[in-house]
């Protein structure tokens, strides 16, 4: 076949798509090419790249695994720190509560009240007392020691937030609120975190559960030996706000007392601490020994306290959300975790100034 001919054959096997076999002139038998429709054959088709519906799900299973790994790493990490800026807030305020010691020749007293407790107006309270101490001294200077705690007056302070005097493991706590009972009830305070050590009761009685204002109670309804270091006072002193404890009145040992403790609960957050409210138990506690307290005291759920008994413990109960334990300050100025199943027998004595015993708990 000549070269025309051939192109031919070729133009025209494209145009019908036909199959054209092409010989050599010389060599009939001998094929020297085909002629194909290239633009007839389809194309191959391009596989992308791509997850199947299993193996995405697959892969979302594997990272919720992790996910559940590590969270509660992340977590107790976050609790970590929680905690330890809680016990650099107690370190302060006991240090603070040692200046105010070391100026006034005393400690402040938990609370200043003008009659016998609970159905009486205050003057002020321990974290009142020790603010110049903890680089507040414009808070207190403008609280009113000539009016009472709950006056209209003393509004302002009462409503401020202080960071030093709240746990960051503590919840509620960037709102007011108004406490369930006292002469303030119905007024917004501002909540916090860590109350006084007023002492060791036998929450036996209502009456007995007052510990928080303990020198007012005659020996018969409260031994005055189980006061704690910041008690109440029934006046104040000419030095403010002072009691008349002093170091040399902790014949126990401080580093054997404790002083300054955390409550935090779940539930029923008019319950809760008042870092200002100075009505018995809304920032001073005592521990609560016998049958009428016990472990239950130590519950961060003032709800579930309660429902296990007399609720007058409850409302002086020592709670934490740390993981097992409770910080405490003690009265010579550190501050270290109590656990949870500690013997309260143990703790009450630890509460004390003066009744002789000298034992240390395991942190």
């Amino acid at each position: 076949m000549l070269e025309g001919d051939w192109r031919q054959w070729r133009h025209r096997a494209r145009r019908t798509g036909a199959r054209v076999r092409l010989r050599s002139s010389s060599d009939s038998g001998t094929v020297i090419g085909e002629g194909v429709n290239m633009s007839s054959r389809p194309r191959a088709r391009v596989r992308r790249a791509a997850f199947t519906l299993v193996e995405l799900l697959v892969v979302i299973a594997i990272i919720g695994i992790l996910v559940a790994l590590l969270l509660p790493a992340v977590q107790a990490a976050r609790e970590a720190a929680r905690r330890m800026q809680c016990g650099n807030n107690l370190k302060q305020i006991a240090l603070a509560t040692h200046n105010y010691h070391d100026t006034h020749k005393a400690f402040p007293a938990g609370g200043v009240t003008i009659g016998p407790c609970c159905g009486t107006l205050s003057r002020g309270t321990w974290t009142i007392a020790i603010l110049p101490f903890v680089e507040l001294q414009t808070l207190y200077d403008q609280y009113d020691q000539n009016y009472f705690n709950e006056d209209v007056v003393n509004r302002a302070v009462v409503q401020t937030f202080t960071s030093v005097f709240v746990c960051p493991s503590d919840i509620n706590t960037k709102v007011l609120d108004q406490p369930a009972s006292g002469p303030g009830s119905g007024i917004f305070y501002a909540p916090g975190s860590y109350r006084a050590v007023s002492g060791r009761t036998r929450g036996s009685v209502a009456g007995d559960s007052y510990a928080d204002c303990s020198q007012i109670w005659s020996d018969g309804a409260y031994p005055f030996f189980n006061r704690g270091v910041l008690h109440h006072v029934g006046t104040s002193s000419s030095s403010g706000m002072a009691s008349y404890e002093t170091m040399a009145s902790i014949i126990d040992g401080t580093s054997n007392t404790i002083m300054i403790g955390e409550y935090h609960t779940r539930t029923n957050n008019r319950r809760r601490t008042f870092w200002a409210y100075t009505y018995t138990s809304y920032n001073q506690s005592s521990v609560t020994v016998g049958p009428g307290g016990g472990s239950r005291c130590l519950l961060p759920d003032y709800t579930r306290c309660a429902s296990l008994g007399n609720s007058n413990p409850c409302k002086r109960g020592w709670a934490s959300l740390h993981p097992q334990n409770i910080m405490f300050a003690r009265a010579d100025g550190s501050v270290r975790p109590i656990a949870t199943n500690v013997n309260i027998d143990l703790l009450g004595n630890m509460a004390t100034i003066c009744q002789g015993e000298a034992l240390v708990v395991d942190d």
